[in-house]
């Protein structure tokens, strides 16, 4: 069976619950035009007993009517809608007097039924109602009864034809309610075929397109909304991936083109040993160039690719930190850095010791590398408002404050071409931002240009030891 769309299941949800609601409906309505009829009719009847019984006059064990010529032609000239059927009947149940209107039918004493009930049955196959009332004397002794009935074929055409329009009309009623619950629900889902329809022109190479958003703020508004945000969030990754393979297929060129252009020169004509030697000596700075490029770009990689846990394990940070500047040692002596620690007691910290290493590693060399000849390099651990903050100062070159959004992008180097003597390839920031999102560790960077810079990690105290 083919599955219904869904602004036709709306249709018919909506119209299975009104179908049960106007069934209930009909229903009471039937029931109470029924009730109000047999109310009108018990009521007329009780009347009419009443009148009788005032016109009776009773004997110690027979009774008679006090003017019964006058009642006859009264009851003969009597003309009504539903006509009143009179029989007066002795304690056995014997006639001795009926309405003209009868005329050759009688009105039938049943015994199973109590006195004074009213009920129904039939006269001459005509559907009644009736009551039989006892005449009692002074003495209460039972003298006769006064029988009395009233048609029921008017109320009973009248309840067919509702029962019949009622029956008529439910069914039309629920069609023309579904065509026009399908409308409204067309009508209301309208936004989700516009986002279908924009879903279908999206592609890789075509994401600029976006849902309009519905006038009314509802959850289709929001759904749109929600979506169109998804869409900008894949925009933007595409971008970033484009721009990063574009950029690292520039870096990858560009030392290949450097090694092929030495080697192409060394091979044209004979040169001297010396010259061998440089040019072999350059080509091998280029290769570990290349060699150290290919290890961050699968560094990035790995981190954007993250599937394994995390292997926390505590860490002495002041081991840690000073383990990354001997690393560095040599080249804070080329440059003739003074070097500033300022831990004021141990720190332990739970967390990935490759990674927070890898962290620490990137920040020292880029501090090194960007701090100026004969200047100084500060590293302090303290703790403050519930974080322990580590800083890594240096009195470099500094970052343009229009550039500091920047920073750890890949490849972005501020004022790369100002500095030709510092060589990056604008990746270490990148792995940092990358492991410290690993690692929930806040990371901040305050910079000035031709000041120096300082980078600054916020550890929670809750995984400090």
């Amino acid at each position: 069976m083919q599955q219904l769309s869904f602004k036709n299941r709306i249709a018919f949800n909506y119209i299975l619950t009104t179908a049960l609601l106007i069934f209930g409906v009909f229903g009471v309505l039937y029931s109470l035009v029924r009730l109000t009829f047999y109310n009108d009719i018990d009521a007329n009847i009780g009347i009419e007993v009443s009148n009788h019984l005032s016109e009776i006059k009773i004997n110690a064990r027979t009774y008679c009517l006090s003017h019964k010529e006058e009642w006859k032609e009264r009851e003969h000239n009597t003309v009504d809608v539903n006509p009143v059927f009179i029989t007066f009947m002795d304690p056995k149940g014997r006639v001795l007097e009926k309405s003209p209107n009868l005329k050759m039918d009688l009105l039938h004493l049943h015994t199973a039924v109590k006195d004074t009930q009213l009920f129904d049955t039939t006269l001459s196959g005509d559907k009644i109602r009736q009551v039989q009332v006892p005449i009692l004397s002074e003495q209460g002794v039972k003298v006769g009864y006064i029988i009395v009935a009233m048609s029921l074929e008017g109320a009973s055409v009248v309840l067919k034809k509702l029962a019949q329009v009622l029956l008529i009309a439910y069914p039309l009623i629920l069609v023309l309610l579904f065509f026009i619950a399908r409308f409204i629900a067309g009508r209301s889902i309208k936004p989700i075929s516009a986002i279908i329809k924009t879903s279908n022109v999206i592609t890789k190479d075509h994401l600029t397109a976006r849902i309009a958003l519905p006038q009314n703020k509802d959850e289709l508004y929001t759904l749109s909304k929600t979506i169109n945000q998804l869409l900008d969030r894949i925009e933007y990754a595409i971008a970033r991936e484009k721009q990063f393979t574009s950029d690292a297929s520039h870096e990858l060129r560009t030392p290949l083109t450097v090694l092929k252009g030495t080697l192409e020169v060394l091979i044209r004509k004979t040169r001297e040993p010396e010259e061998y030697h440089q040019k072999i000596r350059f080509c091998i700075t280029e290769v570990d160039r290349l060699n150290d490029l290919v290890d961050q770009l699968l560094l990035l990689a790995r981190f954007e690719n993250q599937n394994k846990p995390l292997l926390s394990e505590k860490v002495s940070l002041n081991a840690l930190f000073l383990d990354g500047i001997a690393h560095y040692s040599e080249d804070i002596t080329q440059k003739n850095l003074q070097l500033q620690t300022n831990f004021t007691q141990d720190y332990y910290i739970y967390t990935d010791r490759d990674l927070f290493t890898i962290l620490v590693s990137n920040l020292l060399s880029n501090a090194v590398k960007y701090s100026n000849p004969n200047g100084m390099l500060r590293i302090s651990i303290h703790q403050q408002a519930g974080t322990t903050e580590c800083h890594i100062t240096d009195t470099g070159i500094g970052i343009a404050s229009q550039d500091l959004d920047n920073v750890f992008h890949p490849f972005f180097r501020s004022h790369a071409t100002a500095h030709p003597e510092v060589k990056g390839t604008g990746l270490g920031l990148s792995i940092v931002k990358k492991i410290a999102l690993l690692l929930d560790i806040s990371l901040a960077v305050t910079s000035k240009l031709n000041q120096g810079t300082t980078v600054i990690l916020k550890l929670s105290t809750s995984e400090l030891k």
